[in-house]
């Protein structure tokens, strides 16, 4: 008779750690997805602002119309679609001109002191900072996800439920460079 129990609460354990080990890779997969989708809303934001951005720079850098045309090819490429892990490419080339634009704005003192210009940059700035924040959320949640997933005995339930390894964000090659700026 104590045989049985014992098979009964070794059943229970069983069920109960599949349960708990379920739901804690459900909720793994939610935090990155939203992390994901909070990268997502940063990046729309600067979107937006960068229509702004080159309209007020235009009547300052009229010598200066291949690195607009830059600006605006690279937001084009950006607005092709798909989630931020997919346009990563297009994000990191958009982030590079918009640092070309404003590195060839200081060579505008008239342009530097307007303020629309300013709020401008600040903005973007700002944007920038919570669009890097976002990303190592996004890392930081993928990793846990990642590492249970690959974690013995998780690893055994993960497989058989179709829970799959999630992309990190990855700084690209020109990334780790200077900016390059020509007058």
């Amino acid at each position: 008779m104590s045989f049985f129990y014992l098979f009964l609460l070794f059943i229970a354990v069983v069920i109960v750690w599949l349960v708990f080990t379920f739901n804690r890779l459900v909720v793994l997969r939610m935090r990155s997805k939203e992390a994901l989708s909070d990268v997502d809303v940063q990046l729309k934001r600067r979107f937006d602002l960068i229509p702004n951005l080159v309209e007020t720079v235009k009547g300052y850098m009229e010598h200066e119309k291949e690195t607009l045309t830059k600006v605006t090819e690279a937001r084009s490429q950006v607005a092709e679609g798909g989630n931020a892990l997919e346009r990563e490419k297009a994000e990191n080339v958009l982030s590079n001109t918009l640092k070309t634009l404003f590195a060839v704005a200081e060579g505008y003192p008239d342009l530097k002191a307007n303020a629309n210009f300013l709020d401008l940059q600040r903005e973007l700035a700002d944007t920038e900072n919570k669009i890097q924040a976002s990303r190592r959320f996004y890392n930081t949640t993928t990793m846990e996800l990642n590492t249970k997933i690959e974690v013995f005995p998780t690893n055994l339930l993960a497989g058989i439920l179709g829970f799959k390894k999630m992309e990190f964000f990855k700084a690209e090659d020109g990334e780790r460079e200077n900016v390059k700026v020509t007058f």
